[in-house]
Parts: structure tokens; C-alpha cells; sequence
């Protein structure tokens, strides 16, 4: 162990700008981050990619491991001194696989969309064919969009959902994976209110001679839970986010069969990526921890049981919603009856201290930068203690912005009520 003497030394001999406070430093900075915090405390976030990290979380992605450079996985480092680092990324992977119950687990990934595109590196040659949901229809960029890197590398055969029940229609899935012969298919999405079918997903791979992956990014947490379908049986790879329901810092991680261990941790390092964010690394090992616990399975359960009540209630409201409701932690409100679109609603709301995220609906007649819906998600204000009480009456807030999203007097009066509400909650 370290030198207890030398551990309690606050003060180095020689003062540099390293022994000052941001503050200090940097008023500016220090300003401008006093502000954000000061607009997360009296703001409902409903953005359902959102959460709020526990005080540990937050402790460990601030610490000193952002100091150490890491190269390589744990014993097997491009760099010396890395003896801590070893333990801090070990226990990180054995907690992520203890979580998920996975053969293996890669901690490194600085985003999903890098987990991602590890994972078509280590699975795929470019202008190999994939299928995966539409954006428009509730799927992601890295998820074969034109735009992005998945687009252009490779060959993209897109799957949506049913026109009448807005449900992924397995079915249609399985004629095109029959009809294109993908060597991927990707299940998951991030703006989809309902269960995913992962063990179709690996049947209708199976038959085509396709890898699966499953991308949790969005409901990690209520899998780590058991509120959710695991996709560890059936999926060769998965891919998932740290920061939304699994409540951990900004990152990803990726899941694997142990016979795709070594690709998938080439295509990481050093396929995509270079040396690992060791602080972030050290604070979802913390997140993966925390969510062993019992108290994370009520956290879970209370988000989908306020998604739930909310959107009921937006229902009795006279709101559509696709796909009818939720049985996860968001749902998307089409608003073409309220002759708004979700440029609009997304604004009105933030005037009035409410985020929300612009979303396409299926088959969306609008623009993408417009859209015609918005993408409502429970696990912030259910971090901050809320219940369906508290989710039933921000649904009426949001109803109320809507009503008078032309009327700036009317959405401070709203605001100064989101407020007190917020007040009764605190984040830390």
C-alpha cells in the first residue's frame, strides 16, 4: 500500500498553478459550470438519454486517473506505472460481467458509438451488408445511416416498424434478412417504447447465417434489472451506453461470447481507439456496483412505473402515442393533432424549465430537424425521488406549456411552478 505519510501530504513544496481551485484558476469556467449546476437543479429533465450520477460516480470521474496514460488492457500496458490501473479496469470488467452475466466485457469504449463501431470492426470487412432500424422509425445513427460512419462503410438494409401498430414487425424483419443475407443484424433502438424480441432477433439470425447485436444503450438499466429481456443468450455481441438508465458516467462498454473476446478487444485497442479514460473507466466500475445492488431493481422499476402513469395520462389527455404507451423508461407523444410540431413543443417546454428531445415519429411527414413528435424519459426525475404523483402532474405541465406555447408570459408562470417543484427535489 502506499505511504500513509506521504498520502496525507495536502500541500507540495513548491506552489504551482496545479495547487489551485477552479475558481481561482478559471472564474469563467467556474461560473459558467455554477450555472449549468444551478439549471439541472430547477429543470425537469425528461430527456430520456439523460441521468444524474451518484456523488461516487461523479468523485471517481474527477479523480487523478485522468492523469494516467493506459494503452493496452490490464497486464498488458504500453506504458509503466499502471499497477493501479490494472486493479481499477479488472475490477470494472468482472463487475460489468457480473452485472449483465457475460462471458466477457470490454470497459474501454469512450461512447456507444464507438462500442459500435468495435463492434462492426471486429465482425465485418467494409461493404459487408447489416441490418438495423431506421432512424426515423426509432433506430440510431451508427445503426447504418447515410450520414454517418456505419452508412458509408458498409451496406445497409434498414427494417421499421408495423404501419398500423407501430411495433417492430418481426416478420418484415426476417423477409429482408432472408431476401439481403446480412452478415449483421442489429436489435435495439433509441426512441422505442416497447420490448424488444431479442431471442427472435437471434432466431431470425440464426436462419440467415447472421451475427446479432443487441445495442441496450437506452435500456441497459432495466436489463441489469431483469425488467427487460436479457439479450446475453442470444446476441454475439452487445453494445451499450453508461449514462442512461445504468446511471454511470458518459462511456460505453461492449458484452461478448468469449470465442469473440480477443476480435473485440483488438477492434477496440487498437482498432478505434487509443488510450482509455481511466477516471471514467474507475467511475463505471462505482456505476456497476451500484447497480448490484437491491435498491437498484426499485430505482428501475419506479421509471418504468412513472414512464407508465405518465404517459397514461397523457392518453386520457387526448395525446396519440406511438405505439400506444410504454413498457420501458420513455415513450414519443404525436403531436399533429396540437398543430405543433416538435421543433416547436421542444422550445415552448424549455421556456418553462422542461427539457425534451425533438423526435421523428414512424412514418413522420416532417423534417428530421423538425419533426413531429418528441421523445419523452423518466429516469431523471425519478433519480431525484419522484413518484407517479410527481410524474402525473409534470404530464399536466407539459400538457399546460402545449396549450400556451405561444404565450411567453403564461410558460414563466409554468416555469415558476416547475421550479418549486424541482426545489422539493434535489439532485445532490
Amino acid at each position: 500500500m502506499p505511504n500513509k505519510q506521504l498520502l496525507s501530504r495536502t500541500k507540495p513544496l513548491l506552489q504551482t498553478s496545479l495547487d489551485y481551485d477552479l475558481a481561482h484558476v478559471d472564474p469563467t469556467i467556474s461560473d459558467i459550470i455554477q450555472h449549468e449546476a444551478l439549471r439541472q437543479e430547477i429543470t425537469i429533465n425528461l430527456i430520456a438519454s439523460e441521468n444524474y450520477v451518484s456523488r461516487a460516480v461523479l468523485e471517481a470521474t474527477g479523480s487523478i486517473m485522468t492523469n494516467k496514460y493506459a494503452e493496452g488492457y490490464p497486464g498488458k500496458r504500453y506504458y509503466a506505472g499502471c499497477s493501479w490501473i490494472d486493479q481499477i479496469e479488472t475490477l470494472a470488467i468482472n463487475r460489468c460481467k457480473e452485472v449483465f452475466g457475460a462471458e466477457h466485457a470490454n470497459v474501454q469504449p469512450h461512447a456507444g458509438s464507438q462500442a459500435n463501431m468495435a463492434a462492426y470492426l471486429a465482425l465485418l470487412n467494409p461493404g459487408d451488408t447489416i441490418m438495423g432500424m431506421s432512424l426515423s422509425e426509432g433506430g440510431h445513427l451508427t445503426h447504418g445511416h447515410a450520414v454517418n460512419f456505419s452508412g458509408k462503410l458498409y451496406s445497409v438494409i434498414h427494417y421499421g416498424v408495423h404501419p398500423e401498430t407501430e411495433l417492430l414487425n418481426y416478420d418484415e424483419i426476417e423477409r429482408l434478412a432472408h431476401q439481403h443475407k446480412p452478415k449483421l443484424i442489429i436489435a435495439g433502438a433509441s426512441a422505442y417504447s416497447r420490448i424488444i424480441d431479442f431471442a427472435r432477433f437471434a432466431q431470425i439470425a440464426q436462419r440467415v447465417g447472421a451475427y446479432l447485436l443487441a445495442d441496450i444503450a437506452h435500456i441497459a438499466g432495466l436489463v441489469a434489472a431483469k425488467l427487460h429481456p436479457d439479450p446475453v443468450p442470444y446476441a454475439d455481441v452487445i453494445t451499450s451506453t453508461t449514462h442512461k438508465t445504468l446511471r454511470g458516467p458518459r462511456g460505453a462498454f461492449l458484452l461478448s461470447k468469449n470465442i469473440l473476446a480477443e476480435r473485440i478487444d483488438r477492434a477496440i485497442m487498437p482498432g478505434s481507439q487509443g488510450g482509455p479514460f481511466m477516471h471514467t473507466i474507475a467511475a463505471k466500475a462505482v456505476a456497476f456496483k451500484l447497480a448490484q445492488e437491491p435498491s437498484f431493481v426499485t430505482y428501475q422499476q419506479h421509471v418504468i412505473d412513472n414512464a407508465q402513469i405518465m404517459a397514461k395520462t397523457f392518453n386520457d389527455l387526448g395525446y396519440r402515442l406511438v405505439a400506444g404507451g410504454t413498457d420501458n423508461h420513455l415513450f414519443i407523444i404525436d403531436l399533429r393533432s396540437k398543430h405543433l410540431t416538435g421543433l416547436q413543443a421542444q422550445s415552448a417546454l424549455e421556456k418553462a424549465g422542461i427539457t425534451v428531445s425533438r423526435s421523428t415519429i414512424p412514418f413522420d411527414p416532417a423534417k428530421p430537424w423538425i419533426t413531429s413528435g418528441i421523445r419523452l424519459g423518466t429516469p431523471s426525475i425519478t433519480t431525484r425521488g419522484m413518484t407517479r404523483t410527481e410524474a402525473t402532474e409534470i404530464a399536466h405541465l407539459v400538457d399546460e406549456v402545449l396549450s400556451y406555447h405561444d404565450n411567453d408570459q403564461h410558460l414563466q408562470r409554468i416555469k415558476q411552478r416547475v421550479e418549486a417543484l424541482c426545489l422539493k427535489f434535489p439532485i445532490y
